[in-house]
């Protein structure tokens, strides 16, 4: 499994633990991880929270009266190396 996999799976784990519903979907160039936020949240939960998206490539937080409020991440999947990233003409 890809390391920015494991850790997506890592952050979604972690947010469950707390206490959120979490979705994860994969994307072409990333994971993303959705998190309902119930009201209220104690704000002890909520640093625990923070330090668990600190660790995701983005994340965000959305809040509407229609959706509630919303906690997303993403991770970045890992791009696969090439042998020849500056492309032909621009060898050494």
């Amino acid at each position: 499994m890809p390391a920015s996999e494991t850790r997506a799976e890592d952050i979604a784990a972690r947010l469950s633990a707390l206490g959120l519903t979490t979705r994860t979907e994969q994307h072409a160039r990333h994971t993303s991880i959705e998190a309902e936020v119930p009201e209220p949240l104690p704000a002890e939960t909520w640093r625990e929270v923070l330090e668990v998206v600190a660790e995701a490539d983005q994340f965000g937080f959305v809040a509407s009266k229609l959706n509630g409020r919303t906690l997303w991440a993403a991770v970045r999947r890992a791009v696969p190396a090439t042998g020849d990233v500056r492309g032909p003409g621009h060898q050494r």
